[in-house]
């Protein structure tokens, strides 16, 4: 792991540097893996998760954890007992590289082609920040201040994602209203983590009826983006491995270009001599409280509730929310789904313990993540979508004249799962 840190260190300073082709000539002459370094020059070519050596333990014996923890069969063992992990299984959960004590395996890295795009000016680049960003640089780091820091590495600018949750929380809500007509009916939310949806879509097929045709607000937002800007590229920034997986499944492919983490992202900063904190304002508040709490547990479910209740206050049949929080408790839910042991009528299911703000590259801890993202929903001037003058001129420039024609299937903001 050293050796692979070492190597990923130099090349990413010099990415920042725009040197890349220089430092590269004085790599190869060093002797470096060259695995190591396909997979930092390619990581598109690869899964989420790299194994960086060979899985031979100190012991002599075959470690077999990771293949144990893969929930999605993504892992299988060669002759040698190498660990092989299928590109087109994995998901990014990253439990394989938490159980590999060994240190064999690791997150990828997309910061060399990222960096690339940035500096090649062919066109706008955008950053596009999870809802879970706020103060995981520092508690100095105002939205504004990192829209700066963006800016100054060469993005053309950045885009809080919270802003397409406003708007697939609408979607849901609508969902909701129009499908629930009975006591026995139930909705699993289809937004946020690809960790629930492949859970669903592999492991509880029988559920996915009920699973609404929405993309995630990081498809949502990259797609709007390129509609707007055709010439553009998309950079999703955030504290998940699992969204590199999905930003290269097929029939999304299209939105994201490239997935950072808040680590890549602070190793850029760093390597660049850039403190967020110290930059100048660039505000643009265009979040409602409902797109902001995406990034924590509960969150979907309080902001899809609220949105229901004020698009339809005297309705019937109220939405009843249930949530899980981590692979475990979603696996304990949708089991007590299948027994009829619910009575629920809106499910929510986060992957990382805490949701977003407790994914395996976030800065903060948890529970400190989770109170700066209620502290900062808190602060937006509009409680829902419904209220939000921004989302309701953005559908507009999009094509839709009223928000019902989010219920219509839409190239932008629905999939067709199957």
């Amino acid at each position: 792991m050293q050796a692979f840190n070492e190597l990923y260190k130099k090349l990413a300073k010099a990415a920042v540097e725009n040197r890349t082709n220089e430092e590269l000539k004085n790599i190869r002459r060093q002797g470096y893996d060259s695995h190591q370094l396909d997979c930092l020059l390619h990581p598109e070519k690869y899964a989420s998760v790299w194994r960086i050596a060979d899985c031979n333990c100190s012991d002599g014996e075959t470690c077999s954890a990771c293949t144990v923890r893969c929930l999605f069969d993504a892992i299988d063992k060669d002759e040698k007992g190498n660990t092989i992990i299928n590109k087109d299984l994995c998901i990014g959960c990253s439990e394989c590289i938490d159980s590999c004590k060994a240190q064999k395996l690791t997150a990828s890295k997309d910061i060399l082609p990222a960096l690339a795009a940035v500096k090649s000016g062919k066109g706008p680049v955008y950053a596009m920040i999870a809802p879970a960003f706020i103060s995981q640089f520092s508690k100095q780091v105002t939205p504004g201040k990192l829209r700066s820091a963006f800016k100054s590495i060469g993005f053309a600018g950045m885009v809080e994602v919270a802003l397409f949750a406003d708007i697939l929380t609408l979607k849901e809500a609508l969902e909701f209203d129009r499908t629930i007509l009975s006591e026995k009916d139930y909705l699993l939310t289809s937004c946020c983590c690809p960790m629930w949806i492949a859970m669903l879509r592999k492991i509880y097929k029988q559920f996915m009826p009920h699973v609404p045709g929405s993309v995630s607000p990081m498809v949502a937002c990259g797609r709007s983006i390129k509609i707007l800007e055709p010439d553009s590229v998309t950079v999703f920034i955030g504290p998940c491995i699992a969204k590199k997986s999905e930003a290269k499944e097929p029939d999304i492919a299209d939105a994201v270009d490239y997935v950072l983490t808040f680590q890549e992202i602070h190793d850029i900063f760093d390597f660049a001599n850039i403190n967020p904190a110290e930059m100048e304002e660039d505000s643009r508040d265009h979040s409602s409280k409902a797109g902001r709490i995406y990034a924590r547990t509960g969150g979907v479910s309080e902001a899809v509730k609220n949105t229901l209740e004020r698009l339809n206050p005297n309705r019937e049949i109220v939405i009843r929310t249930q949530q899980a929080n981590g692979i475990r408790e979603c696996k304990e839910m949708l089991n007590e789904l299948k027994e009829g042991r619910l009575n629920a009528n809106f499910l929510e299911g986060m992957g990382c313990v805490g949701g977003c703000v407790g994914g395996p590259k976030a800065i903060l801890n948890r529970e400190e993540g989770r109170e700066n993202v209620n502290q900062y929903g808190n602060q937006a001037t509009y409680v829902t979508p419904v209220d939000n003058p921004y989302v309701m001129d953005l559908l507009h420039r999009l094509g839709f004249d009223t928000v019902e024609k989010l219920l219509e299937h839409s190239d932008i903001f629905t999939r067709e799962f199957e």
